[in-house]
């Protein structure tokens, strides 16, 4: 089997990537153009991280350390969350190399790790399924979603629930929606199984796993010719879920300066 490469192998193809994409791009447009730049098979993007991450690929945890090190090196800044940016040729910092070289990966995780490691167990191991369908259901309703309907225990041909989107005001679509609660990949014939339940029936489709999807599957979502299909992994999910605040708590540090120029102007008056 292939290798996957490992974090200190793709920091250059990563930078590399975000200079193709004119020095700024999202974790996703950054995972794709790196597999392009580096005509990665199949085999490779698709192989599973087989640590306390599970539920993911081996490739895009270590594009997540290598991000991890080049931040902390100063190469690269993320102006907004889930999006980089070069920050220039500057030379990496050796003591923050020292900090994260010196750590086991328990102790020194890459920027989202930890939290995302139990959100992946609580749903995939503290959530019942029935839970779980709730879940996706509270969050296509706060998603603009309305009319939406869990239909996982109709016998309703494999689809989970559906529901109807509305934009602008005018225009609506009928959405069936499946939701799996895996810790490794979804393959194409789950996606071609999903599109076959949902045929003549709904204007789109929606597939949601705390998984991940293989290449293949991907591909056949999308698909010319074919009903789209729209794909959410777990990495989206949990980044969902953050945007919702649903289910997690989130704490922002204050921090406080003195402005001392303002201080001055108080001064000036006398």
């Amino acid at each position: 089997m292939a290798k996957v490469p490992n974090r200190y192998e793709l920091q250059d193809p990563v930078l590399n990537a975000l200079k193709h994409l004119g020095g700024s791009g999202s974790n996703e447009e950054i995972y794709e153009k790196v597999i392009e730049l580096l005509k990665l098979p199949a085999e490779v993007v698709d192989q599973p991280h087989g640590g306390k991450t599970a539920g993911r690929t081996a490739l895009t945890y270590e594009m997540a350390w290598a991000r991890t090190y080049l931040k902390h090196a100063g190469k690269i800044a993320t102006p907004m969350r889930g999006v980089w940016a070069l920050a220039g040729e500057t030379p990496a910092k050796p003591e923050a190399a020292k900090e994260i070289s010196g750590k086991a990966p328990e102790e020194f995780l890459p920027d989202d790790e930890s939290w995302k490691e139990v959100l992946q167990k609580v749903l995939t191991q503290v959530l019942t399924p029935a839970g779980f369908e709730r879940l996706i259901q509270r969050i296509l309703r706060e998603s603009g979603f309305v009319q939406v309907e869990i239909t996982g225990h109709s016998g309703d041909g494999g689809i989970d629930g559906r529901g109807i989107v509305r934009l602008n005001g005018f225009l609506t679509f009928h959405v069936f929606f499946q939701c799996k609660r895996y810790a490794g990949p979804v393959s194409v014939d789950k996606i071609r199984d999903f599109r076959g339940a949902m045929e003549g029936r709904a204007d789109k489709g929606l597939f949601i796993t705390t998984g991940y999807f293989t290449r293949e599957a991907e591909k056949e979502a999308t698909r010319d010719g074919a009903r789209p299909i729209e794909l959410v992994d777990g990495e989206h999910l949990a980044e969902k879920l953050h945007e919702l605040q649903l289910g997690l708590k989130i704490e922002t540090v204050e921090r406080v300066s003195v402005d001392e120029t303002w201080f001055r102007t108080i001064s000036a008056q006398d």
